[in-house]
């Protein structure tokens, strides 16, 4: 199983995000409705629902409603408002000694379903460099120039709620936000679509773990490791392991940031499962501006400084059938 992931800068969305959409669409439109039709909102609902939750984007938003035109279902999809649940893997974990702060997460995901995207964006007065995912503005994990960084992790069941996808509520937070402080008050008044994580740094190395999800407060916490649930979790499950095995890597004292992330390279936490494979693991490095994308064998690094515009194809080998 093979994945290319390219790398491009794109200041603003244009005629060739128009075309990766229209070519992508029915992808969106799967990932926007799920399986089924579930009911969903009006495009004027899912404008309103961004007007008042997240207002800086709105122009943005308006901006590649026009470039679809007249396209009723794209304009929802482009909204991130209440799309359907889906599941996820994904560990992470903040290094705050020698060579930090930084932050190591690995993503797990169907291949398949991975948009594969490195961006350097300048929507408004910050840049981000962010893994992109579809339709448009996502954000699996990413950083800004400011210093800030902001990565993701499911939490627990995919019940669906009244809330956006957590992938645009990173890129609100990369593009309004400067600090921790200011992105965790910024996740605890936006409603998430389902139950998810959302780990926290800056280049001072202030961090936070945020839990949020339909029909709960927004918790934060300064967890520095983070898996796949929330307060609790059943001790036997891969989540809590994979958990377990950051918070010993981290105690131990002789880790380093090259332990640690050699650590997320291997099982448990690196998964060659076909429903959840480690697509990716990234480093970011706030302090330096700077992200390393990892593969076993791989590192492609892209900073504010230089960064460089290309492609990459990954070799996974053959997949396990089973589900992590």
């Amino acid at each position: 199983m093979q994945k290319t992931f390219t790398a491009e800068c794109e200041n603003r969305p244009g005629p060739a995000w128009l075309a990766r959409f229209r070519e992508g669409r029915d992808d969106a439109a799967r990932w926007y409705l799920g399986e089924g039709v579930p009911e969903t909102p009006s495009a004027a609902a899912c404008r309103a629902a961004l007007l008042r939750h997240m207002p800086e984007l709105v122009p943005h938003y308006d901006d590649v409603c026009e470039l679809v035109g007249d396209d009723d279902l794209a304009h929802r999809i482009l909204s991130h408002y209440r799309p359907a649940p889906h599941r996820q893997g994904c560990s992470q974990a903040v290094w705050l000694g020698e060579d930090g702060p930084a932050l190591v997460r690995n993503y797990d995901y169907p291949l398949h379903s991975i948009t594969g995207r490195i961006e350097l964006t300048a929507w408004s007065r910050r840049r981000v460099i962010g893994t992109g995912q579809r339709p448009w503005g996502g954000c699996l994990d990413g950083m800004n120039d400011d210093g800030l960084v902001a990565s993701c992790t499911l939490g627990g069941i995919a019940r669906r709620g009244e809330g956006f996808a957590i992938i645009m509520m990173l890129r609100y937070v990369l593009e309004t936000c400067g600090t921790v402080a200011e992105a965790v008050e910024a996740l605890r008044s936006l409603p998430a679509v389902q139950l998810h994580n959302v780990t926290l740094l800056d280049r001072t190395g202030a961090h936070a773990t945020v839990f949020l999800g339909p029909r709960r407060e927004a918790a934060v916490t300064q967890q520095r490791t983070c898996t796949n649930h929330q307060e609790r979790v059943s001790a036997a499950s891969r989540s809590a392991l994979r958990q377990r095995v950051l918070d010993e890597a981290l105690a131990e004292p002789s880790t380093t940031l090259e332990t640690l992330t050699a650590r997320f390279l291997e099982a448990p936490l690196y998964s060659r499962k076909a429903a959840f494979t480690t697509a990716y693991t990234a480093v970011y490095r706030p302090a330096a501006g700077r992200v390393d994308y990892l593969w076993p064998g791989r590192r492609w690094s892209q900073s504010f400084d230089r960064f460089e515009a290309g492609a990459y194809t990954h070799d996974y080998g053959a997949l396990e059938p089973s589900a992590s």
